[in-house]
Formats: C-alpha cells, sequence, structure tokens
C-alpha cells in the first residue's frame, strides 16, 4: 500500500511551487512521527527528518537552527562550511555564534543574501541554488511580545523572518524558510500574521490513521500485538484517537513489554493517562459512577438528554445540537447532571481544568493544545464548569492585557464549528448565564439552554433526599424520612449538607442510638435556608429567561409575562 502526501505536506508543496509563499509555519503535532512515501507502504519518519528526506530531498543546503545545538547543515555541509569560515575565520567562539539566536539568525541571513548575490551575477540561466531553512523551537527565536519589550536581538530576528518572507528576491528563488513551533500562539504576532507566510496545523491521527499505524506496528515491531489484545485493531484505533502515534506506541509498547494483555478498560486508563499528560493536566477525564437514573424530578430534561444520547449513539450527527448550557442557582445539581449524562453516554467526557496562566501567551498555546485533542478524540462531551469566569469576554478591558478577549475569540470560533457538530458537543453550566457574552451563549454554539430549580414541593424535596442519600450511599428508606415544613425550600446542596449533618449527629450519639429519622426530624426543624434569597431568586430569573424551551420550566414561570420577567429582573439585579 503505498502512502501519499499527508494532507499539510501536501498543501505545502502546492503553494511553494505556485510562488506565492516560501516562508510556513508548522504547528500542532510536530514532535510526532509522519507517514513518507516509499515502496512497500514507506516509513515513518520524526518531522525533521521527514523535511528533509521528503519535502527537501533535491535541495542543495538545508539548514536547522535551535538555541541548543545551533545551526547544522544536513544537506550542503560542504558549501556552508566553507562560507562559515570565510565569515566567521578562526576566532574564538565561533561555535558559540551560531547557538545565539542573534548571532545565528544574522549569519543565516548573510548566507541566504550571498545566495542570492551569486544567483543574480550568474544570471537565470546558470540556476539557482536551492536553500531550506529550518528554525526549530521558533518560539525561542521569535517569542510572543511587543518589538519594544523584546529587546534588540530578538526584535532584529522577528525583522529578520519578516524579510525572509516578505522579500521579492527570496519569492523569486528556491529558497524555503520553516519555522516550527508546537503553540501558534507562543510566536511573535507579526510573523503569524504575516500575509506572506502561511501557518498550517499538523493535526494528530485520525482513526484512519491510526489504524494505518497500527497496521504498519505490526508488520515491524509488535507482531503480536493482535493476538495480545482483546479488541480487534479497528477498535483499538478508535480508542486510541486523541494521542499521538508516539503517544499510542507508548501505550502499546508498555503493555506488550510487560507481558500485559491489552484489556478495554487497562486501554481506557492508559489513554487518559497518556492525554492528561500529553494535555500538562490540562483536561480531565470524567469517569462517572452516577446515570440520570440518581437525579431526582428534573424528568424533562432527563428525556431530553436521553433522546440526544439515543441519536448519538445511531450516528445521527446532523440532528444533534452544538452544545448545551445548564444554569441555574447555586445547589440545583449543574454540575451532578453533567456527571450522571456522561455515565450513560459511553463517550468521553472532559472537563476544562484551569487553563489560564501567566506568562504572556501561555494561556492561548493551552486552549490550542486542548482544541487540538479535541478535534481528535472523534467524539467527545465538553465541560466547563463555571462557564462565566473560564470563557472570557469580548471586551474585558485593559486589566488583564486583553487576555480575556482572545479567549473568548478562541472559544467563539471553535464552539461555531459546524463540522464539530456531534462530534465536539459543548456543556457549560454556571449560575450566571447572564455574565456570559451573548454571541457565545447563540444559537449554533449552545442551542439548548436548560434551567434547573430546586425542589418546589415537599414530595418533590423528599424524593431528592432520597436521591441524594443514594448518591452518598446511607441506606434511607421513605420511613426515615423528615416530616418537612410547608413552604420550605432547600436547594441540593443545602439538603446534602443537611443529610451530612445528621449523619453526623448520628455517629457522635453513644449507643443506643435514636432512630435515624428522629434526628432528621431534628436536623431540619433547626436548618435554616439561605438568607441570600434576592440573589437566588436572580439567578432563577435569570436562567428563566435563557431558556430554550418552555417545557423545561415550574409552570409558574411559563406563565410568567416577559416583561413582569424583565422587571423583576431590573428590580433585583443590585442584589446579584
Amino acid at each position: 500500500m503505498s502512502i501519499e502526501l499527508p494532507a499539510w505536506a501536501a498543501e505545502m508543496r502546492d503553494m511553494f511551487r505556485s510562488g506565492s509563499v516560501t516562508q510556513f509555519i508548522l504547528h500542532g503535532n510536530i514532535f510526532d512521527v509522519v507517514p513518507a512515501p516509499g515502496p512497500g507502504g514507506g516509513k515513518l519518519l520524526p518531522l525533521k527528518s521527514f523535511l528533509d528526506e521528503v519535502m527537501f530531498e533535491r535541495y542543495d543546503t538545508v539548514l536547522h537552527y535551535d538555541r541548543g545545538r545551533g545551526i547544522r547543515a544536513t544537506r550542503g555541509s560542504e558549501d556552508w562550511s566553507e562560507w562559515l569560515r570565510t565569515a566567521l575565520g578562526d576566532q574564538s567562539g565561533a561555535l558559540a555564534q551560531t547557538r545565539e539566536p542573534g548571532a545565528a539568525m544574522e549569519l543565516i541571513d548573510r548566507y541566504l543574501l550571498r545566495t542570492l548575490n551569486l544567483q543574480s551575477l550568474a544570471g537565470r540561466e546558470a540556476g539557482s541554488r536551492k536553500i531550506a531553512v529550518v528554525i526549530d523551537f521558533a518560539e525561542f527565536v521569535v517569542p510572543r511580545g511587543d518589538a519594544i519589550q523584546l529587546g534588540g536581538p530578538f526584535s532584529a530576528n522577528v525583522v529578520k523572518v519578516l524579510g525572509w518572507a516578505n522579500d521579492p528576491a527570496i519569492l523569486q528563488s528556491n529558497i524555503v524558510t520553516i519555522l516550527l513551533t508546537e503553540g501558534l500562539h507562543d510566536l511573535n504576532e507579526l510573523v503569524v500574521n504575516n500575509p506572506h507566510a502561511t501557518s498550517l496545523r499538523l493535526p494528530l491521527p485520525g482513526e484512519a490513521e491510526m489504524l494505518a499505524y497500527l497496521e504498519a506496528l505490526v508488520a515491524t515491531s509488535f507482531p503480536d500485538l493482535a493476538a495480545r489484545c482483546e479488541v480487534t485493531l479497528e477498535v483499538l484505533a478508535r480508542r486510541l484517537t486523541g494521542l499521538s502515534r508516539v503517544g499510542a506506541r507508548t501505550v502499546i509498547s508498555m503493555a506488550l513489554r510487560n507481558n500485559r494483555t491489552i484489556t478495554a478498560s487497562w486501554l481506557s486508563n492508559k489513554k487518559k493517562e497518556m492525554i492528561e499528560r500529553e494535555c500538562q493536566e490540562l483536561l480531565e477525564f470524567v469517569e462517572s459512577p452516577f446515570t440520570l437514573d440518581h437525579i431526582s424530578g428534573h424528568d424533562t430534561v432527563k428525556a431530553w438528554l436521553r433522546e440526544d444520547t439515543q441519536l448519538l449513539r445511531r450516528g445521527i450527527l446532523h440532528a444533534l445540537p452544538m452544545g448545551y448550557l445548564i444554569t441555574g442557582r447555586i445547589g440545583t445539581g449543574k454540575t451532578f447532571l453533567v456527571q450522571c449524562w456522561a455515565g450513560e453516554l459511553g463517550t468521553p467526557c472532559v472537563v476544562f481544568k484551569n487553563f489560564r496562566d501567566k506568562w504572556v501567551g501561555a494561556t492561548e498555546s493551552n486552549l490550542e493544545k486542548i482544541f487540538s485533542v479535541l478535534r481528535a478524540l472523534g467524539q467527545v462531551v465538553v465541560f466547563v464548569d463555571e462557564a462565566d469566569q473560564a470563557a472570557g469576554r469580548r471586551e474585558a478591558g485593559a486589566s488583564d492585557s486583553g487576555l480575556s478577549g482572545r479567549v473568548y475569540s478562541m472559544l467563539a470560533k471553535e464552539m461555531s464549528d459546524t463540522r464539530n457538530r456531534g462530534r465536539v458537543i459543548w456543556v457549560f453550566a454556571t449560575s450566571r448565564p447572564d455574565l456570559l457574552e451573548v454571541d457565545l451563549k447563540r444559537q449554533g454554539r449552545l442551542d439548548v439552554h436548560i434551567p434547573l430549580f430546586p425542589p418546589e414541593t415537599r414530595e418533590e424535596m423528599r424524593s431528592l433526599l432520597l436521591a441524594i442519600a443514594r448518591k452518598l450511599k446511607v441506606p434511607l428508606t421513605e420511613a426515615d424520612l423528615p416530616e418537612l415544613v410547608e413552604g420550605l425550600v432547600l436547594g441540593g446542596n443545602e439538603i446534602e449538607g443537611s443529610l451530612v449533618r445528621a449523619l453526623r449527629t448520628h455517629e457522635l450519639l453513644p449507643e443506643p442510638r435514636p432512630p435515624l429519622k428522629d434526628i432528621l426530624d431534628g436536623v431540619f426543624r433547626e436548618v435554616r435556608p439561605s438568607a441570600h434569597t434576592r440573589k437566588l431568586e436572580y439567578m432563577d430569573l435569570v436562567a428563566v429567561k435563557e431558556c430554550t424551551d418552555s417545557r423545561f420550566l415550574p409552570q409558574r414561570f411559563r406563565e410568567m409575562p416577559p416583561e413582569e420577567l424583565e422587571r423583576r429582573i431590573d428590580e433585583l439585579r443590585r442584589f446579584a
């Protein structure tokens, strides 16, 4: 089976051949191996070797530079070395000049200029020397930041890189420059946004690419893989999506080299560990022991989510929403609802952890990495808790140097990509949906807005108390339930707190202990609901305002006129 060029490499080749671009920024999955075309199905090469052996196979000179090892000529070393001796002579410290970014970039720039001058003197009929320059870890050469703040050498580097992309003489010659970085947002904005350069993202392998890689491993390194795996290669490929090829090999090697059979559960745990490690713990997989059966009440909501679960399992992706917004006052079980739904889905569910960072550009790079993994997982539910804090603002002012606005922009763009419908499903939860940007929660991003409310009747409260007892694994029965005061309104968090208080009292009492019912009666007679009544009412009302389907609302809110809803929200806004 012959291997074709990866899509990004084919695009790079076609754009260079067209003569429109000579500078490319390769970002994303750059530390993985790349399938290279060749006889017998080709081979797998590290990215820099792939560039040398495949993309620049016929080039006269190929220079690689990074701050750690300096400038190295992987092809055309004679010409480069001869010129370098001419340029530097035998002066001491010459090697150091090929390592420091300012001096190294100056040498590369002079070498390219010398090549252009020779070409001009020889004339086009004599042909031109083909040169490729690869800048590895480019974020340490042209880092993000304002030119004034970066200092002399780094500002000069930015100017040189821009010049290589913009110079018509280079554009008309056979000179190409490549910048390698894992996170695009780590590079200087002038370089990234230069219209004369092209950014190409190297994605994580999809399911078909992962299967081809596994077949290559069976043919080379792990001939007993199929026999030592409880699932087929096709299922194994599906389970390993979200990892790089190197990461997948690590998982397989860990099992086979330790005489372990690859089971579905072991594979799931190792994949989770690898992705969380590759994402530097920016994502956390939710492994929930609960299902929607653990939710008390909210019957309409549970029915809706179960219907969407059926569509998801049947692969009817076009009928699924892009995302959900779960709203409601604190203590109504928004997070628990998502955990229970994740337990039913049979689809990976991940939680955004704190992706914000104090360093310039690091937050945006963290988001890039997260998005790359989400796209590769194939099908995933993404849960963003406290979304009003995490999602950023369109206009956040100068207090955070525009970071919040950039976070908002990146999230909004990713969430509205219709190619991800039914594949990347967003679930935002917040008690203050009014603080979320309107554009972020609109149809086409978060299509379904589900409000949750505390129980309104004694029967609903008793049912919720039993559900919370099951969650806490407390053997509470109908006969143990306390007599609840008429008109008492408690959220799920308050009911859970009261139950834990009763258990505390029960454990501290000496034998013989009174029945748990008597202790619960005493606790619920003394419990004080939250005194922040206006704040909680405000949260209820903004949840009503956001609701996209009246079936989710209690009867009293369905009958509330919109004018009355707005008036009451305005009255309570100062308490929010």
